[in-house]
């Protein structure tokens, strides 16, 4: 949400839910003005979740970008609960990739990364070839709770994650199809197992030697032009 880089055409997440979206349409709007009446060079990509699907913003972003023919990717990121809530007590229509009638859609298995990556192939190549935007329902599934204060055991069972687990994990899958087909095996993926965990703990020793930050770094990039006194442990600081 908190991620922001322009220069990689990441234009990061917003605090609103389903915020986002319109900001993907306008995006995928310049993408097509830029290039005239020719057809694009470049489509959009917005993310929502199950728990967002059925806000207005969304229906009026997609509208608008049938309206104008934006080159959009409408991505929903169905993992069945929303923020703690089955999609079948918080949508009447489950289908998701086909909610809007004016829009293409289809449906991915969003735990299988060989069919994302086919899916979003064939997407991209129907924005860019001016037919407007399109939908991608990911069909996953979470196994943590949604946030620390969502220990997820009033609405599924442990025997639900587990079986997810063992039939549909994305890691698990192509793990197996590498060994399968020869790409990689099993000493190849200890070693790399190995060599990720040492990288993981050298960042981490190198973050916890870290001194915290000064309380000044509270407010930075907030305010322009102005400072206020704040009253902290460490005396009055001024922001």
């Amino acid at each position: 949400m908190h991620m922001y880089l322009t220069k990689n055409r990441f234009f990061g997440g917003n605090g609103i839910v389903g915020a986002q979206v319109p900001v993907g349409a306008g995006l995928a709007w310049a993408n097509s003005y830029i290039n005239g009446d020719k057809a694009p060079k470049a489509v959009s990509v917005s993310l929502y979740g199950d728990g967002a699907a059925n806000q207005g913003q969304i229906f009026e972003a997609m509208n608008m970008a049938a309206l104008l023919k934006c080159p959009a990717i409408f991505v929903i990121e169905n993992n069945q609960f929303g923020m703690g809530t089955s999609k079948k007590r918080a949508s009447y229509d489950t289908e998701f990739y086909k909610r809007v009638g004016f829009l293409p859609g289809i449906k991915v298995d969003g735990m299988d990364l060989l069919a994302v990556r086919e899916a979003t192939r064939m997407a991209k190549d129907y924005c860019l070839a001016g037919n407007g935007p399109i939908v991608m329902e990911m069909d996953s599934y979470r196994y943590m709770g949604h946030s620390m204060s969502d220990p997820d055991s009033a609405y599924r069972s442990r025997s639900d994650i587990q079986t997810v687990r063992n039939e549909r994990d994305c890691v698990v899958k192509l793990k197996s199809l590498m060994i399968e087909t020869g790409f990689i095996d099993e000493e190849g993926f200890k070693t790399m197992e190995k060599k990720v965990r040492k990288e993981i703990d050298e960042e981490l020793a190198i973050a916890e030697a870290m001194a915290d930050p000064p309380l000044s770094e509270l407010t930075e990039d907030v305010f322009s032009g102005e400072r206020y006194p704040i009253r902290s442990c460490q005396g009055t600081v001024w922001l």
